[in-house]
C-alpha cells in the first residue's frame, strides 16, 4: 500500500470472494467485512477494514473506497 490517492470503484461480493479463493480462503457465509479482514490478514496487512474511522494513511488500497462507508 502506497501513499498516492487514486479514485477506485467498489469491489463487488464476486470479486472480494474471487480474491478470497486465490488466497486459500473459503468465503463460505463470512460477512463482507469478516472476508475483507481475513483477506488482508493473508496479504500480511493489517485487518483494518471498516475501522479506520475516516483517517488512513493507505490511499492505494484496494478497499479504500468501502472502507469509511463502514463499520464494521
Amino acid at each position: 500500500m502506497g501513499s498516492t490517492s487514486m479514485a477506485r470503484k467498489s469491489m463487488t461480493m464476486t470479486e472480494i470472494k474471487a480474491k478470497a479463493k486465490g488466497l486459500g480462503i473459503e468465503p463460505g457465509k463470512l460477512k463482507k467485512a469478516d472476508l475483507i479482514h481475513a483477506i488482508q490478514i493473508a496479504e500480511g496487512c493489517t485487518p483494518c477494514y471498516g475501522r479506520s474511522k475516516g483517517d488512513c494513511p493507505w490511499t492505494e488500497c484496494c478497499w479504500r473506497t468501502d472502507c469509511f462507508k463502514v463499520n464494521a
